[in-house]
């Protein structure tokens, strides 16, 4: 066969040993050819390649980012032109067809494989793979790109402490995730933060202020990490601006500062914000995003091999499933109240 694949969305750490693996053993164990698209759904959308043999994979275990670009393009997106529904369908298959590519590995998040779902109830012969640092995609523990994205933003905590306590200051933390807290829960409860605000949970300003002053009576500075889609009870969320993407998403952002102006307000004490941003996503794949992301990758070619189409990889405990791709993408996979209850013990 003749396999397509492509990454879209965000880019993480472990995009690129996915395609090493997808192709170090799809070549030699089952014969197949591998070719690129560049930049997500835009490649497929305009027949858009690149080769990806074994020599074009070589090395990229550690690297970041990803070799074949990405982007937010939708082929379902509103038509400008009609102000209507594109569905872009009929133009992919008839693109797969005068490439010459049977079948399609797509390495995305919940819009990337909610788009690679549609196409597959279609007719389009496609299997997946979950990438995203918010570790939001419901069917699997984990994604490709959470586990470096928390190291990250752990360490990034961890020197914090050290400037917070020297000048007496608040600090806040602002970290990725839309709308899912699990960024700002596992590298907050790992970095010793003393209050974590997620999107599942809309916080009291009141009781952030009485976390603050718990810490600053015990002579410590007080970090706050908290979650870009966090917001205030009776609030809404704070937005860098209200322009929307192709998935109908608008950026996020901002809570941050919007949280550090109300404590100074109330308080009298210093607060400054730290956006870790675009950080998250950058640089080396921990040991694990490279573990999980080819363990994906091998098992994804082997459902191409097995036919399983309209399936995605997921990891459940240690194993290695095929789940739909419906499972996946009908919702967001958020935080557990109980797993929140655990790092509320440590607020304050």
């Amino acid at each position: 066969m003749r396999i397509g694949v492509l990454t879209g969305g965000g880019d993480c750490p472990g995009l690129n040993a996915v395609l090493r693996a997808i192709v170090r053993k799809g070549v030699p164990a089952y014969g197949h050819e591998f070719v690129g698209f560049r930049d997500g759904w835009r490649g497929v959308l305009e027949a858009d390649v690149r080769p990806l043999g074994i020599p074009d994979v070589r090395g990229l275990l550690p690297r970041g980012g990803t070799v074949l670009g990405s982007s937010r393009t939708n082929p379902f997106a509103m038509n400008s032109a009609t102000d209507g529904p594109s569905d872009g369908t009929a133009r992919i298959r008839q693109n797969l067809d005068e490439l010459g590519v049977d079948a399609l590995v797509a390495i995305g998040g919940e819009d990337t494989l909610g788009v690679a779902a549609r196409l597959h109830e279609a007719g389009v012969r496609v299997v997946g793979v979950p990438k995203t640092i918010d570790n939001d995609l419901g069917g699997t523990d984990y994604t490709i790109g959470f586990d470096t994205a928390v190291a990250i933003a752990t360490e990034a905590i961890d020197r914090l402490h050290t400037t917070a306590e020297s000048h007496h200051r608040v600090l806040i933390v602002e970290v990725m995730g839309r709308h899912a807290g699990w960024i700002a829960l596992h590298a907050g409860l790992a970095g010793g933060a003393n209050g974590i605000l997620i999107p599942e949970r809309p916080f009291s300003v009141g009781r952030v202020q009485e976390f603050v002053e718990s810490r600053f009576r015990d002579r410590y500075a007080s970090i706050i990490v908290v979650s870009e889609g966090a917001t205030p009870e009776g609030g809404a969320e704070v937005l860098q601006s209200g322009r929307k993407d192709a998935f109908g998403h608008a950026r996020l952002g901002g809570v941050g500062d919007w949280l550090a102006s109300r404590i100074e307000e109330r308080s009298g004490r210093e607060a400054r914000t730290t956006v870790l941003g675009h950080v998250q996503r950058g640089g080396t794949p921990t040991a694990r995003d490279r573990w999980l992301a080819t363990r994906f990758g091998l098992h994804a070619i082997d459902a191409v091999q097995a036919g399983e189409w309209g399936m995605m990889t997921a990891l459940r405990g240690t194993d290695i499933l095929m789940v739909p791709l419906g499972e996946a993408t009908k919702e967001i996979k958020t935080v557990d109240p109980a797993l929140y209850a655990e790092a509320e013990v440590f607020f304050g």
